[in-house]
Formats: C-alpha cells, sequence, structure tokens
C-alpha cells in the first residue's frame, strides 16, 4: 500500500503488501524519532532569539509572538486534525508532519521580517501537532501489553527533543550562517527520515472510514471525552498547562533571562540552560516510583518550589540557585505529568487515542501561548527581570495549589507503579 492510497485512505489490495516488514523495535524507533527530530527543530531557534531580535529589530512582545505563532498553529491543528492519523493511518500522517517540516524550517531559516517568522514557526507547529497524536497512538499500539511505557517513550521522545533542540540550536549556531545552519542540517535529518517512512510496510488505519464518504472522515471534530476518562483527562491538561506555561518561557525569553544572570553570550552556553527543565523532564521518564496517591501532588510541590526559586535566582544573581531550580522543575513536572498522562491513556478506548491524546495537548500547548503573550508584553513594559520574577510568584504559586487539591482529592489505598 502506498502512502498516496493511505492519503485517500483506499484500502489495500489483497497482494499489495510489499515495503519494508520492519520488526516493533524498529517501528518504536521510528515513531519516537520523528517526533523527537521534529521537536528538536521547532526549537533551534530558543538561542538565536537574541540574534534574531538585533538583527530583524524585534522587541521581547515580537519574540514572543514569533513563538506563540507556533504554538497557536500546534493548537489549531491539533483540533482540525489530531484525529487523521486515526483514518489515514499512522505512516501517512508521520510523512505529512515531516514534510510539513521540511517547509517550515526553510522559511524561518530564510525569513527577513516578524510575518516570515511567523509563518515559517507556524508550519513547525503544524508539522508537531501532526506527529503527536500519530507518534504517541502508534507507541501505544506497538506496546498493548505495557501502556505505562508506551507513555513513557511518548514523553521522553516529546521532551527530549525540546530539551535537545535549544542546546544542538546553540551548538550549530557557531557555524558560518548562525541563523540558518542550524536549519539547514536539520533539514538533511529530516530528509533522511523520510527514506524508512516511505519503504516501511503500513499496518492498516485503526479506524477507516466508510468508503463512499472518506473525507468525511477527516472533517474536525468537536472535542469529547468519555465519563470514564473525564477527571483523568481535566487533571492532566492543568498540569500541562501549568508546566508548558513554564517550559513556554524557558524557549522564548528564558535565553536573555539566564544571560543576564550568568553575564554570558555564550549561544551554546544558553542553550544548554534553557534546556535544562526540559532535559531533566525527559529524564524523570526513566525513574520508577511507587504510592500513585502522592507522586503527583509532590511533583507539583517540587515544581512550585523551584518556579519560584528560578524567579529569586535573578534577584540574587545567583547561577547556582538557577541551575538547581531549572533541574528540579524539569524532575518534578516530568514524574506529574507522566502520572496524569498514562492515567488518561489507560482510560481511553484504542480507536479514539489520538483523538483524546491530541485534545489533551491543544490545551496543555496553550500554556506555552498565552502566559508567555503576557510575559512578552510585561517585560517590554516593565522590564525582563521584574517581568520573569512576576511569572515565577504566579506559576510557581498555581502549582502549590494544584499539589494540595491533587493531594486532598487523590484515591486512597493505590500503590501502583508510576
Amino acid at each position: 500500500m502506498t502512502v498516496f492510497s493511505e492519503l485517500r485512505m483506499c484500502p489495500a489490495p489483497a497482494a499489495g503488501r510489499a515495503g519494508w516488514d520492519a520488526s516493533t523495535t524498529a517501528r518504536l524507533v521510528l515513531a519516537g524519532a520523528v517526533i523527537f527530530v521534529l521537536l528538536v527543530g521547532a526549537n533551534l531557534a530558543t538561542p538565536l532569539y537574541p540574534l534574531l531580535q538585533a538583527e530583524l529589530g524585534l522587541s521581547s512582545l515580537g519574540v514572543t509572538t514569533a513563538f506563540a505563532s507556533y504554538v497557536l498553529s500546534l493548537v489549531a491543528t491539533l483540533m482540525l486534525a489530531g484525529h487523521w492519523s486515526d483514518h489515514i493511518g499512522r505512516r501517512a500522517a508521520l510523512i505529512l508532519a515531516v514534510v510539513t517540516g521540511l517547509g517550515g524550517g526553510w522559511l524561518f531559516a530564510g525569513a527577513q521580517t516578524l510575518a516570515a517568522l511567523c509563518v515559517g514557526r507556524a508550519l513547525q507547529g503544524a508539522a508537531v501537532a501532526l506527529a503527536t497524536g500519530a507518534s504517541a497512538a502508534a507507541l501505544r499500539e506497538l506496546l498493548p501489553s505495557r501502556p505505562e511505557w508506551a507513555s513513557r517513550f511518548t514523553l521522553l521522545a516529546s521532551s527530549g527533543g525540546v530539551a535537545a533542540g535549544p542546546a544542538i540550536g546553540g551548538l550549530l549556531s557557531l557555524l558560518p550562517g548562525p541563523t540558518t545552519a542550524p536549519y539547514y542540517i536539520h533539514s538533511l535529518v529530516l530528509a533522511a527520515l523520510l527514506v524508512p517512512l516511505y519503504l516501511l510496510r503500513a499496518r492498516p488505519a485503526i479506524n477507516p472510514p466508510a468508503p463512499s464518504r472518506p473525507l468525511q472522515a477527516l472533517a474536525p471534530r468537536r472535542p469529547s471525552v468519555s465519563r470514564e476518562a473525564r477527571g483523568a483527562f481535566w487533571l492532566a491538561a492543568a498540569v500541562g498547562f501549568l508546566s508548558f506555561a513554564v517550559f513556554g518561557f524557558c524557549l522564548s525569553l528564558a535565553p536573555g533571562y539566564f544571560a543576564q544572570v550568568l553575564d554570558t553570550e555564550s549561544r551554546p552556553l544558553v542553550g544548554l540552560l534553557a534546556g535544562l527543565t526540559l532535559g531533566s523532564s525527559a529524564l524523570s521518564q526513566l525513574l520508577t516510583l511507587r504510592s500513585r496517591r502522592y507522586v503527583v501532588p509532590a511533583g507539583l510541590g517540587v515544581l512550585g518550589v523551584s518556579v519560584l526559586l528560578l524567579g529569586a535566582a535573578g534577584q540574587w544573581q545567583s547561577p547556582v540557585l538557577l541551575v538547581a531550580a531549572a533541574v528540579a522543575a524539569g524532575l518534578g513536572q516530568g514524574i506529574a505529568f507522566r502520572t496524569v498522562f498514562n492515567e488518561v491513556a489507560a482510560r481511553v478506548e484504542a480507536a479514539r487515542h489520538a483523538q483524546i491524546v491530541s485534545t489533551v495537548y491543544v490545551i496543555t500547548y496553550l500554556g506555552s501561548a498565552v502566559p508567555v503573550l503576557g510575559l512578552g508584553w510585561a517585560a517590554g513594559t516593565f522590564g525582563l527581570a521584574a517581568s520573569v520574577t512576576g511569572f515565577a510568584v504566579l506559576c510557581g504559586s498555581a502549582a502549590l495549589v494544584l499539589a494540595a487539591l491533587t493531594l486532598v482529592h487523590a484515591p486512597r489505598g493505590r500503590r501502583d507503579a508510576a
């Protein structure tokens, strides 16, 4: 079955199953690699924003607008097309994502205006959205008896990609053409991924549309969650919104803030620091904890205190506190979000997994846009240091309140592995 047949949602002919019959391990690696590489590309710009700000004459609000255009496009695509991979197949959705990501990277690299930056970022957001539900659902289907590990791999690949992006962008910016070379190299990696994806023998779509009206299945869906998964869904959405507000700060205005605290202009160092929180969040997926009753409140508590200390590090000009708070914030977020995300995945029926996961991420990624736009406006009005302090107080306090609520309402007597 060819990719074009999948996109047309045509049934595979009985004798048409040519291609690379990859093992389960190879399919796991490929599904994780696509979302990882796309998220690396989406976050290469983090240490480059100060350069772009100077070259294009952007304000702090302009930087956060460019960042938010990626998030808003991602959210819109999740709402409009988050369910597509259930109907066209996981491979076809991943190939669409890679091609869209290639276009976004090239546009962003050649941008000479804020509008062009926003268009390139918007295409990158659409690419990540197309891959998010498809990758998560593919991992779940490849590990049917280990749903908790499917969730871990999903979050490890996504958090790892977001964390690696700033560090890789900072290193590649040392090459000639600091704002273009990272994207050209990344484009070669994305293009290389198309080869195994194209050769892969695709598995049938989990929810193929009716032959008479195939395109109707691709129409936008009103977000809905089954009653059994509703409580877990809203908890995951709340934890995701809050934690991604912190991530959004790390990936937009944090490079300038970190440069002030450390008194440095080193892009590799600033990129590494910007990815610390997300890197520790990714590594936390490898931890196994017991007593699920206390995992979420404890993780949110650590996140709240760490974010408050992140703001205090700037006031006290303490690099050590900055690094320690960034690492601890990622660990707390990763443990809490993994637990609530896994709870949603366990309660959702397989046929709607991509759709529901995409809906969780709609709310989650809004946390990277709305608060960060407000932070960009505040930075231009009150100054970066004062705005970051206020942002840290708001986010840290919200995390502590949510920790208290989850502790009060946590189910008793459950000691499952998280």
